[in-house]
């Protein structure tokens, strides 16, 4: 049991190394034997569980997949209504790309070049809003006018553009950025009696760094 626990915890810790090092320097610029030292473990512990850097990388996704899978969980269209489970996702998720480096390689990773991600976390966000916004056409939170489609391409767009911008200046990920988005965004979605009733601020707890 005490090896099983140990290697569960040098597999972990090489995945955060890895997406550091994803994240400082980029997929193919990475060496395998700075995530190792980084990780402090030896490139024999390192190849023990992960056969090729693109392996690591795999699992890098997968790992910040699970992160994006728990983010919209907790989101799943029940109170406080559909459109503001999308809200406070969006808020949390952008939270959590300031918070957790494994998220942010994930999707980096998505988007590198030259290497096909095995799990797009662009994709499964995209997949995520659709569902919520259909959930919220036939919910009666959508106005009619509103087409899903471009209400799906506004918000994948505009979160998609905080992610690539947030690497650099993370006060597109602040909760006040997020916020001014929503404030255009909801009185063009939402019907007009019930506009009102939305927080572009978000009615989601959790702590988001207002940069």
């Amino acid at each position: 049991m005490a090896r099983q626990e140990r290697a569960v915890r040098t597999r972990e810790a090489l995945i955060r190394s890895a997406a550091e090092i994803f994240h400082d320097e980029g997929f193919h610029a990475a060496a395998l034997t700075t995530i190792s030292s980084r990780a402090g473990v030896s490139n024999g512990a390192l190849h023990f569980h992960f056969a090729s850097k693109a392996a690591l990388a795999d699992a890098v996704e997968e790992a910040a997949a699970d992160v994006l899978r728990a983010v919209v969980g907790r989101w799943d269209g029940g109170p406080p209504g559909v459109l503001q489970c999308l809200v406070n996702a969006t808020h949390e998720l952008a939270c959590a790309l300031q918070n957790d480096v494994v998220l942010r390689a994930g999707f980096e990773l998505s988007r590198e070049a030259g290497r096909q991600p095995r799990t797009d976390l662009r994709l499964c966000w995209q997949n995520w809003v659709t569902d919520m916004v259909g959930r919220a056409g036939r919910g009666g939170e959508l106005r009619e006018s509103v087409a899903p489609e471009s209400a799906v391409a506004a918000v994948v767009a505009a979160t998609s553009g905080f992610e690539v911008l947030g690497m650099r200046n993370q006060a597109w990920l602040s909760r006040s950025t997020v916020a001014q988005f929503w404030l255009l965004l909801l009185p063009a979605l939402a019907p007009a009696p019930h506009a009102g009733l939305w927080q572009a601020e978000g009615s989601w707890t959790g702590t988001a760094p207002d940069n």
